[in-house]
């Protein structure tokens, strides 16, 4: 049985982005499932848009995403003897030819075409035929090579997402597959490097369907092996339309700087044009086990950030105390906020966890516990009463002497808006907006408790209540 191999092809002319992290994860997971190999290939050959900068923010993105290859990462600049070498053979084969049309003969073809309502397409004038005569060699002109594409019959196969396409070979022109200079171009390397490496199963995304008839028909001149092919239908972002950089199609890296973990965002990715059944969470060994290309949709996938969101928060529900708090230190000293002479802060962030769907906004909850947040004018005009005032002030007189745990704070609370007459939240509101300058927090003496008897005296001290 032929081993399976899968590869991640990307372009570093930008950063790894949510479409491209899917490829990845499909291609990584299938090859995963099957026992198979997952390979890394750069395609930078685009050398004027190609920086050193984005190959690492996708070696990075992928990393953080825990998509692991195999072999690689393969730059295809580094093979371009190799692909002289093939492009020689097939002059040789005479399966492709030198082309000496410049470029303005080609523009003026091109102008004569449009005007006569014709799909604009090379000539064939340099195509070698029996019988045929082509034209003298021009002097001082350097010519490319293309490939002889077949003339009759159709280039088919069966899409593992698409189901059967064709191409008829008549509408087919034959591909330049190196330039004037003799840099090789993209179909060309593509093809030789799927050849050479062994790929077995091609997924990547449908922008490519229209690439895959020339390819096919490559291969099959260079006499090797044809590939399955799974062309992915694009993502739509939550209005529908396009996804765009204002929907997601950012930086994968950006999703790690604005607090999702990364198991979220592998588990968002499968189900983003692939399902199992009814199921919405699974682990990545789950994924494996589960994946395969029977299941990709065949339609557009549609990004929503509230699912990202609703998953984000329950992988970090999962995480134990003290993983989530590793986590967001970081973040917090990122912020210049020094943890080490506050509570404890797993304790902090097990408190606040169930109230917070990224890691930022936890980190933005923990932070009035290590730094005093000036509660908003608004929140205190709204919650800091005439009536409160005295009940605070006798609040703040007994908890100098009470026993610090949670049970006795919430007895004196009780005391407190008993002997005032008040409702309980008359009192717990305002002490609320003073202590962390957020009218929403956990149970109210869980959080006096954490923020400790001398913080917690200082800081209504400082609203002079």
């Amino acid at each position: 049985m032929t081993q399976v191999r899968t590869r991640f092809a990307p372009s570093p002319t930008g950063f790894l982005h949510i479409g491209g992290a899917r490829t990845a994860l499909f291609s990584w997971a299938y090859a995963r499932r099957r026992e198979g190999r997952f390979i890394l290939r750069i395609e930078d050959t685009d050398v004027a848009r190609s920086t050193p900068e984005a190959v690492q923010a996708i070696i990075d993105g992928m990393a953080w995403l825990g998509l692991d290859h195999d072999e690689g990462p393969f730059y295809q600049m580094q093979r371009m003897d190799r692909y002289r070498e093939v492009i020689q053979q097939m002059l040789q084969a005479g399966t492709a030819y030198y082309c000496y049309t410049t470029r303005e003969e080609l523009d003026a073809l091109r102008a004569e075409q449009e005007a006569r309502k014709e799909k604009p397409r090379y000539d064939g004038r340099w195509r070698p035929e029996a019988g045929k005569t082509l034209p003298p060699v021009p002097a001082g002109v350097p010519p490319v090579v293309r490939f002889k594409n077949p003339r009759d019959g159709v280039v088919a196969w069966t899409d593992q997402v698409k189901g059967r396409i064709e191409f008829a070979n008549a509408e087919l022109d034959d591909l330049v597959i190196a330039r004037a200079d003799g840099t090789p171009t993209y179909n060309f390397c593509v093809v030789v490097d799927d050849w050479d490496m062994g790929i077995t199963h091609v997924i990547r995304g449908d922008d490519h369907v229209n690439n895959t008839p020339r390819q096919i028909n490559i291969l099959t001149a260079l006499g090797a092996d044809i590939p399955q092919y799974a062309h992915l239908s694009m993502i739509l972002g939550d209005d529908g339309t396009k996804l765009s950089k204002r929907h997601g199609a950012v930086s994968v890296m950006q999703y790690f700087d604005d607090g999702y973990l990364p198991d979220a965002v592998v588990n968002y990715l499968a189900r983003l044009g692939w399902s199992h059944g009814d199921d919405e969470i699974f682990s990545r060994q789950q994924l494996v086990e589960w994946f395969d290309l029977d299941h990709i949709t065949a339609s557009a996938a549609q990004f929503n950030t509230e699912k990202l969101l609703w998953l984000n928060q329950h992988y970090m529900k999962q995480l134990p105390a003290a993983e989530l708090a590793a986590l967001v230190q970081p973040r917090l000293a990122a912020r210049g906020i020094a943890t080490a002479d506050g509570p404890d802060l797993t304790q902090a962030v097990a408190l606040y966890v169930d109230r917070c769907n990224t890691l930022n906004v936890l980190a933005d909850a923990v932070e009035a516990f290590y730094v005093h947040v000036e509660p908003s004018a608004e929140l205190l005009a709204q919650h800091l009463s005439d009536e409160a005032r005295p009940a605070l002030a006798d609040f703040a007189a007994g908890i100098a002497g009470v026993a610090w745990e949670i049970p006795a704070i919430n007895a004196l609370i009780k005391e407190t808006v008993a002997r005032h007459g008040l409702k309980m939240p008359k009192l717990a509101m305002p002490l609320r907006v003073m202590l962390t300058g957020q009218a929403q927090t956990p149970s109210v003496d869980a959080v006096i408790a954490l923020i400790g008897r001398e913080r917690v005296l200082q800081k209504l001290a400082r609203e002079k209540i």
